[in-house]
This record gives structure tokens, sequence and C-alpha cells, in this order.
């Protein structure tokens, strides 16, 4: 009964708590439906077109295969090296744009976009020639390494025709970038699956209708690469969606070379720190006994964690070009929002593929194998590989975050910390030391990317999200020259 007589409305604690549990719910979605939506519709394309890109490569191993365990050796090689010192590094320098043009393009700075690619595009050319002269000597190199005579000499001629590729590789990525930036992806899914399946007639081609043998395969990867390069550019000069960012040559270009280069060189250092750990392992892998199951073990590891990077990386240039466009428009807060949305994203896609390789893993394991030894051993591997794809969902959000802020330099640091004087000395050690052999060095490797996470972490928590100092300067000259 109230003072004046009547009855009390009591609420149940049942009732009660339904209510509260509904607000918690209002206030603390699981994902930011609308977020969600933006970043998976970019993140599919490009999860598609660095797959293309990826397959085009592979299928021109796949076709020097054929020919011979020589062949195929030799192609295996030259791959690795490739990416190892080429491909990854073109990817790292392009990385720069990730943060110009994202915070460009978030600043309305449109006009700036085109001279940050011509800009981006001239120092790839430029890095592009000191790797081929690495790669014109790899028979050297490769002796120096203790590889076979024979496969040395093999893989050293498929690298002397992949060079044309390199420089089409590096134009193909600063174009992504900059498509990317905007938002604009496409003409990337529709081109590189376009091109992949092209790829796969110029290689017939070469092999069947003239004798160019192994060399017909690096050649196919050129070829293709630059068709790739030269579609996309008809694209740039042509399209509506380009209009305001591309305006044709500019000689302006060359006045961001330096500014360009203090994010491309640590964006490649990141890149290819990451890279060669993973290829160091397959080294370390070849030195233990049994190595022939070793080195296997490990490099199906190896390719079942670059496989599942592809999803996390595609999720990653998202997150970065959400990061850097809220970031250019002046909005910190929108921008944090997206990285916590993506990394909600990542844990729910990390399940996926932990589910999926937890129940079908002797399946996977068949596809390189139907070794006992080598399936049993990959099963015993599988719980160390689902940590370390964990963490690389994690670290790729957050290496996407760390470009499109701009802060390339500290994650050169947290990367050779984590990866080359924790990661690296416990994998040997647990390896060779404590005789784990493949488990040994995996477990190196989860404790440099684990690390690697947190470092990452640590430092969106206490870096300022801010623009770079080129875009806040440009935005100021244009306010200035409006006012």
């Amino acid at each position: 009964m109230d003072l004046n007589g009547g009855a009390v409305a009591t609420e149940s604690p049942l009732l009660g708590t339904k209510v509260a549990v509904e607000r918690w719910w209002k206030w603390n979605k699981l994902l930011d439906v609308e977020e969600a939506k933006d970043q998976i519709s970019l993140s599919l394309p490009l999860i598609v077109a660095n797959a293309s890109y990826y397959f085009i490569t592979l299928v021109s191993v796949m076709f020097a295969g054929h020919l011979g365990e020589l062949e195929l050796a030799a192609a295996n090689l030259a791959n690795s090296w490739a990416t190892a010192t080429g491909f990854a590094f073109m990817v790292g320098l392009s990385g720069a744009l990730e943060t110009l043009c994202g915070q460009g393009y978030g600043a309305k700075l449109y006009e700036m976009l085109g001279i940050y690619l011509q800009t981006s595009c001239m120092l790839s050319s430029f890095f592009a020639v000191l790797v081929s002269i690495l790669w014109w000597y790899s028979e050297f190199i490769f002796t120096l390494l203790h590889q076979d005579p024979q496969i040395s000499k093999a893989a050293s001629l498929y690298l002397k025709y992949l060079i044309p590729g390199l420089f089409a590789y590096g134009f193909l990525q600063n174009i992504l970038r900059f498509l990317q930036m905007q938002s604009v992806v496409s003409p990337l899914v529709m081109c590189s699956l376009f091109m992949l399946i092209i790829h796969v007639g110029i290689t017939y081609a070469l092999f069947h209708w003239t004798s160019f043998g192994i060399k017909g395969a690096a050649l196919a990867a050129s070829i293709s690469l630059w068709i790739l390069v030269l579609i996309l550019g008809v694209y740039v000069l042509h399209a509506k969606k380009c209009a305001h960012t591309w305006n044709g040559l500019s000689l302006e270009s060359f006045r961001f070379i330096f500014a360009n280069l203090k994010l491309a060189l640590p964006s490649a250092a990141m890149m290819c720190l990451e890279e060669w750990a993973f290829e160091l392992l397959v080294l370390l892998a070849g030195m233990m006994p049994n190595s022939k199951t070793n080195t296997s073990l490990i490099a199906m590891c190896a390719n079942t964690e670059s496989i599942c990077y592809m999803l996390a990386c595609g999720l990653g240039a998202t997150t970065s070009t959400r990061v850097s466009n809220e970031l250019g428009a002046g909005n910190p807060d929108r921008a944090r929002r997206a990285m916590t949305n993506a990394l909600k994203m990542a844990i729910l896609i990390a399940l996926v593929v932990i589910l999926a390789l937890t129940f079908g893993h002797n399946l996977w394991a068949s596809c390189f194998s139907y070794s006992p030894e080598i399936l049993q051993a990959f099963s015993s591997m599988t719980p160390l590989l689902l940590v370390s794809i964990s963490c690389d969902f994690f670290q790729a959000i957050l290496s996407g975050v760390t470009r499109g802020c701009g802060w390339q330099h500290f994650g050169v640091c947290i990367n050779l910390a984590t990866f080359y004087l924790i990661g690296m000395p416990i994998a040997v050690l647990l390896g060779f030391k404590m005789k784990l052999y493949a488990q040994g060095l995996w477990i190196g490797l989860i404790c440099g990317l684990s690390l690697q996470t947190l470092g990452l972490l640590w430092l969106t928590k206490i870096s300022k999200w801010t623009r770079i100092e080129l875009t806040q300067n440009c935005s100021n000259k244009i306010l200035e020259e409006n006012a």
C-alpha cells in the first residue's frame, strides 16, 4: 500500500533481470551491424584479389613441377626466395599508401591520392631494380646456402625470367592500395579472377607450344602480372570513381618521396620480418635429424597458416582502410570503434577456422601427403597450429591499425623484438636443445606471434589516434587557400 492507500506495483526479480539484460545488450552489442557490413563488403573482394595474385605465381610452380622432380624443387625454391626477398617487400612498400591515401581520402584531399600513387610507384621501381640484382646472382647465393648445384642453377634461371613480374607486382600492389583506400574493390575481384583464368591458358601455351620449359613458367607469371597492371591502369585512367583522385602525371609527386619513404621502408620491414620468421623455421627444420619429415611438417604448417592468413589479411586491410579514412576525417573515436568491431569479427572467423581444422585436420593433411608418419605428426602439431592461427588473426587486425595510423616505425621495433630476440631463440632452444624438433620450432613461433599481438595491442592503447603530420599540413593549406 502507498501513503494514499493504493496498491504499489511490484516488479518481479526475473522481470528486472530481463530488463537489465536487454539494456546491457542494447548498449553492448556483439557487433556494430552496419560497420560489420561495411567491413565484410570490403574484406571479401580483397581476400579474393590477394588469393588470385598468390595463385598466379603458384600455378606457374605447379606447371613447372610437371616437368620433373628437379624442376619442381627449383620452382619451389625460386618461388620461396621470390616471396621472401621480392613480393613480400613490394607488398610492404605499398603499405605507405594505406596511411597516405587512406587518411588523405578521409580528409577529402582527393587530388593527393594520385600524387601519392605516382610517388609509391617510383619507389617500387627503384627497389625492384635492387632486388632484381639480387635475383640475377641468386645461383651464387644458393650455393653459399649449400643448396644442390643443379637445383640452384634451375632456380636462378626461373628467377631471371620472373624479374619483369617483380616490377609489375610492385605497381599492382600500389594500384590495389590506391583503390582499396577509396573502397573501390569490385574491379579488383573481376580483374584478378579473369586474369587467373587467362594465366592458366598463357602458362599452358608456353609449356606445350614452345620449348621454354621451366623458363616458360616464370615468363607466364610475368606476362600475366603485367597484363593485370595494364587492365587496372586503364581502369584508373577512365573510371568515374577515380575522376577526383587521379588527375594525370605530376612532377609534384617528387616532393613526397621522402615522406613516402619514411612510411614505406618501415612498412616493408614489418612485412618482411614476419615473412622471414616462417622461412627461417623451414631452414631450421632442414638441419634437424629426420630432416625430411620435420621440413615437410613445418612447410605444411606454414602453408596452412599462409592460407588462413589470407582471410585475416583481408580483414586487416579493411581495418586499415576504415581506421585511416576516419582519422583523416578527424574521427578518432569512430576509428577505434572500427578496430574493436574488426577484432570481434576476427574472433568469430578464427573460431570457424579452428573448428574446421580441429575436425578436419587429417583430411587437410592428406592433401599434402599420404604418409602415415606425416599424418600422425601433423595431428600432434594441430593444437599448436590452432594457437598460432588465432594469434595471426588478431595481429593482422592490429597491424592494419598500425599502418592506417602511420605507426609503422613502432611496428618494426615490435616485430624485430618479438620474433628475433624472443621467438626464434626460443624456437632454437626448444627445437634443438630440448629435442622437441618441429613442435619446439612452432612453440617458439607462437611465442613470437603472441608477444607481437600484445605489443601491437599495447601500441594502440598508448599512442595518440591522430592524423599524420603530412595529412594535417595539407588540410591546413587547403583551408588557408579557401579562406
